[in-house]
């Protein structure tokens, strides 16, 4: 969804009010506080916050919180509904709040050149992504999107942490 007017933080308190589960990607930012030098966690994407509930629930917290709105697909015009494991692998990577990950819309990435990968060692270990090379870092990175929304690239892994993932033909 998206919590229009940065409303993020606001949308997150409603929703732990109702106990609906949610992820608001985050990042550590360095901010300048009447003088002093302060690091706060702040939303990595303005305006996103992922909801995981019942269409009901979230139409009935919806109605009560104007700045929530549906993220529409390009192709279709319907909202996004993301398939669990791909946000389980998204929230692996995206929850840490790494200074390393870069933030990437999914236009960016030439997804045709990479290669599937599966991080087989250190923090990320298990998780699976593209390995390709990101507009404006000097080596390739393994990505992990969020299809029509949102691509986050990984730190840089060590060549011998990752193995390709062989496509399953049916």
């Amino acid at each position: 969804m998206r919590a229009i007017f940065h409303r993020e933080m606001a949308a997150k308190r409603l929703l732990e009010e109702e106990a609906v589960e949610h992820f608001i990607p985050m990042r550590q930012q360095t901010l300048l506080i009447r003088g002093r030098r302060v690091r706060r966690l702040v939303p990595a994407i303005r305006n996103l916050i992922f909801v995981h509930a019942a269409p009901a629930t979230v139409k009935r917290i919806k109605s009560r919180a104007g700045y929530l709105q549906y993220i529409p697909d390009a192709a279709t015009g319907r909202m996004i509904v993301v398939p669990d494991d791909q946000m389980r692998r998204f929230i692996a990577v995206a929850g840490t709040c790494d200074d390393h990950l870069l933030w990437l819309r999914p236009e960016e990435v030439n997804w045709a050149r990479g290669t599937r990968v599966r991080i087989t060692g250190g923090p990320f270990c298990g998780q699976e992504g593209v390995f390709v090379k990101v507009k404006g870092a000097r080596d390739r990175r393994v990505v992990i999107a969020v299809e029509g929304v949102v691509a986050v690239a990984m730190a840089t892994i060590h060549p011998d942490l990752i193995e390709p993932v062989a496509d399953c033909a049916d």
